[in-house]
């Protein structure tokens, strides 16, 4: 039991875990473009679709997954270590600030698991009067297709009024543009492009990624961990020059 505990404790275990799976990742970059399975990828979850393909060519990112695993177990018990080893620090928040570094890492790792599990994603050309069945039991009607156009006859903007049903109540309605998307029910709904020829329509994308405000909580903490950690460092730094004077 001591030899479990003290691998996961040693640094020297999270190195070993981050080189191998760089080593994994860099092999499987090279076999992804042979393979036709792995174009899929872009369009449906990462564990159904691992699931649904021999392990002859998914072997490396099962191998990565368990090695996310043990990252994950190895970050836990660091993080608690230090805590308690150091909890009668006088500098509690440069403890506690790697501490907020490795928790976004884990949110983040979290929310990638989430998404290989729970994400969607699907492209459409529609045309005005469009219906489009989401995965979740609701529909969304594109009811009409805009634009604008410059003088010299580019389109410089475009949008699409959209309306909700579930069954035959309308929930709500919006206006999707390419830098405003609409958001329902945990799906998003974007516009990429339209054509007016030879009558309008527009190319939509719709998705869900669950783990994406995990992702975001992840980030944020991962930045107020650095950004802490680097000011602490600094101002011990400084301080300890002042003493040396």
């Amino acid at each position: 039991m001591k030899g479990i505990i003290h691998f996961f404790l040693s640094i020297r275990t999270s190195l070993w875990l981050l080189w191998l799976l760089l080593g994994i990742l860099f092999y499987g970059s090279f076999i992804m473009p042979l393979n036709e399975e792995f174009q899929a990828l872009h369009t449906v979850a990462l564990l159904p679709w691992l699931m649904g393909n021999s392990l002859s060519i998914t072997w490396w990112l099962w191998l990565s997954i368990g090695i996310l695993v043990f990252l994950t177990v190895n970050t836990l018990f660091c993080s608690i270590e230090s805590v308690l080893r150091k909890r009668g620090s006088r500098h509690w928040l440069l403890v506690i600030s790697p501490q907020v570094i490795h928790t976004g890492f884990l949110f983040i790792l979290l929310a990638h698991l989430l998404s290989s599990y729970g994400s969607f994603r699907g492209t459409a050309f529609v045309a005005e009067g469009t219906t489009l069945n989401l995965p979740n039991g609701q529909s969304v009607l594109f009811e009409k297709i805009n634009a604008q156009i410059d003088s010299s006859g580019y389109v410089r903007d475009w949008s699409s009024d959209i309306t909700y049903f579930s069954g035959e109540k309308i929930i709500s309605k919006d206006t999707i543009m390419p830098n405003s998307p609409s958001f329902k029910s945990g799906f998003g709904i974007y516009i990429k492009t339209v054509q007016f020829e030879p009558f309008s329509s527009a190319l939509i994308e719709v998705s869900r990624e669950p783990g994406a405000p995990w992702a975001l909580a992840g980030g944020v903490l991962f930045i107020i961990g650095m950004t802490t950690l680097l000011i602490m460092k600094i101002r011990r730094e400084e301080a300890s020059g002042r003493d040396e004077l």
